[in-house]
């Protein structure tokens, strides 16, 4: 493929492109070298605001030398260059590859300012490693799509513009205009899995089928545009599904659901939640659980730092709840807020000093209350379940005692004598401890 084709597909590229000033991630090698010396001679780039960053991993002897090189590049095509020293957590259990990958892209997050379009060189070579190594990993659709080439990414956008060209075009841009280049050593290191592919699998694959990699990134096109969709109906599946409380999810309606979007639409809830996703024994020991237990029965799944619990026709995600000391007891004269062991905290809505103060403590069993209207003294135990009060947080509700008699359960039950406009009791669950 001619050199200029690299200009032309750049320039084609950048007038599809959204608004945003870009930023190259140099890494100082070939491809790298090629993206930045094409964008930084199209007039369109430089008028959008161009600029690079170079992350140095500290990984190897030279990485300070080779920062300097990627420094000396930049200006001499007056390009402003940011490098970023990181440090590669080694303790995650990932192995040394999927942890640098990790820092960089962190690293990239955090220097990317807001709006701007971070521009990386992965080509249709780089593509078809990655659905190769997607696929031996299991994955479905959105991992068999490969890499995007535009995408959210941190508080802007990630874009490959040149993930349709071959390697070979790029490096025959490299040699015409006499650039050059870092050549990290570790890329010979076969034992990445990375590498791997690159050096063992894909030249055979390409001496049987000489079109694998053109192959390999139409199947990823294919698979992209399958995601897309699956993607549209998991959003439309999650709204139908999701309850009033965002962490409340009708779990028939989900079992309910076609293969193809069962998973994307637990994983999807709980992404926008902010816990964390299950492995795929997880999703099936969970479909078993909620298929297979009684209607009396509590199934609850836990995995990583995450809970998903069954109670009557809903789904319940969280967090693990800490122990707490179930035995607790305060006074409490309602003039500041009072923070509890089992989470949350209780306030009086205004604030004033009560004398003699309040008691405060947990349920201990055989409480009763004389809800406000009501003509009868009722159990707590009843009114919970009348509630439909998970049973997990029933025992994290606390409750108000005046001379002895229970007049406040959280903020759902009060007696009489707490009803009055200067009384106002109101727990919020969501202080912390």
């Amino acid at each position: 493929m001619p050199p200029a084709s690299i200009r032309a597909c750049l320039t084609h590229a950048l007038a599809a492109l959204p608004p945003g000033a870009l930023v190259v991630g140099y890494s100082g090698g070939a491809d790298s070298s090629v993206l930045l010396h094409a964008l930084a001679h199209d007039p369109g780039a430089r008028d959008r605001g161009l600029r690079a960053v170079h992350v140095d991993h500290g990984l190897h002897a030279d990485s300070a030398a080779w920062a300097q090189h990627c420094r000396a590049t930049a200006a001499a095509l007056d390009v402003a260059l940011d490098v970023v020293r990181v440090e590669v957590d080694r303790s995650g259990g990932r192995g040394l590859e999927a942890a640098a990958r990790a820092a960089r892209r962190a690293a990239f997050a955090r220097a990317l300012h807001s709006g701007e379009i971070l521009a990386l060189a992965h080509h249709r070579d780089d593509q078809a490693e990655t659905v190769l190594l997607k696929l031996l990993r299991g994955a479905g659709p959105e991992g068999l799509a490969g890499m995007r080439r535009l995408r959210a990414f941190g508080d802007g956008q990630l874009w490959r513009p040149l993930l349709e060209l071959p390697r070979a075009a790029l490096l025959d841009y490299a040699r015409e205009h006499g650039l050059r280049w870092l050549e990290d050593p570790s890329n010979a290191d076969t034992t990445l899995r990375r590498n791997f592919l690159r050096a063992e699998i894909l030249p055979r694959l390409r001496a049987r089928w000489p079109d694998a990699q053109i192959a390999l990134a139409h199947s990823a096109l294919w698979a992209g545009n399958a995601t897309d969709f699956i993607e549209a109906e998991t959003r439309k599946a999650l709204a139908q599904l999701q309850g009033l409380d965002p962490a409340t999810l009708a779990w028939r309606g989900w079992l309910a659901l076609p293969d193809a979007l069962r998973d994307p639409v637990l994983r999807l809830w709980l992404r926008e939640l902010r816990l964390d996703e299950p492995a795929h024994f997880h999703l099936e020991e969970l479909q078993r659980q909620l298929r297979d237990a009684r209607e009396d029965r509590l199934p609850c799944l836990r995995f990583a730092d995450t809970e998903l619990r069954r109670y009557r026709d809903l789904l319940y995600a969280l967090r693990p709840l800490p122990a707490f000391p179930a035995d607790w007891e305060s006074a409490w004269d309602g003039s500041a807020s009072l923070p509890l062991p089992g989470g949350g905290a209780l306030a009086l809505s205004p604030p004033r000093k009560l004398e003699p103060p309040l008691v405060v403590r947990y349920r201990r069993g055989g409480e009763r209350i004389k809800p406000a209207g009501s003509a009868h003294t009722r159990e707590l135990r009843l009114l919970l379940q009348e509630a439909g009060v998970p049973p997990w947080l029933r025992e994290r509700i606390p409750l108000v005692f005046r001379d002895g008699e229970l007049v406040a359960v959280g903020d759902l039950f009060f007696a009489d004598a707490v009803t009055n406009p200067g009384m106002r009791i109101r727990f919020d669950p969501a202080v912390a401890r």
